[in-house]
């Protein structure tokens, strides 16, 4: 097999997983539920992934660089923007990404070795919220009354606030308003006159 071909398994392995998780939850999704979300046979999941938790693991890390890049493009405020926009869920929307952020959530609470396992790459999306604020700053654009850590803290637990809301089935239609308050919090304001 082509690598092109190696890397559309994944791919297809990785979408359907996501959205078993999402529906299912961790320890609903099945291997035979993995194998009809994604429409392989367990051989053909696990020559991938070593086993459930190395798929949920690597899946987890892929949403978690998907929002890395857009924290870079467009700051964490559009990662929650996305995440209130989602409709109905599928494989390709931040709809499932939520699924599976509320279960990486639950596995922290109750998974010590989880834990430490994604311990080691839960900072890619602190990174790249910390060198977008970095960049913001130096141009000029970011408040500079306060530490950029602060900063980062403060939007990442504004976050794990919406993922909370969401998780609770909250109404979400009127937040993005809440949205605009928290990016224009973090914005420097220019005094006229």
């Amino acid at each position: 097999m082509s690598q092109d071909h190696l890397d559309a398994r994944r791919r297809q392995i990785l979408d359907g997983a996501r959205a078993c998780f999402a529906r299912y939850g961790y320890e609903g999704a099945t291997v035979r539920r993995l194998e009809e979300a994604t429409g392989l046979s367990r051989g053909a999941i696990f020559h991938h992934f070593r086993d459930k938790e190395s798929l949920f693991l690597a899946l987890a890390e892929d949403d978690a660089l998907r929002m890395a890049d857009v924290v870079a493009r467009q700051g964490l405020v559009q990662v929650m923007r996305d995440l209130l926009s989602a409709p109905e869920p599928d494989a390709d929307h931040p709809a499932d990404w939520l699924g599976t952020r509320l279960e990486v959530s639950r596995r922290l609470r109750t998974d010590p070795e989880f834990r430490g396992r994604w311990a080691e790459r839960s900072r890619q999306l602190t990174d790249a919220t910390r060198q977008r604020l970095v960049r913001q700053r130096e141009a000029g654009n970011l408040r500079d009354d306060v530490d950029i850590d602060v900063l980062t803290s403060f939007l990442e637990l504004v976050l794990e606030g919406l993922v909370s809301h969401l998780a609770m089935g909250l109404p979400a239609d009127d937040l993005e308003p809440v949205l605009d308050l928290v990016e224009e919090s973090v914005r420097r304001h220019r005094r006229s006159g």
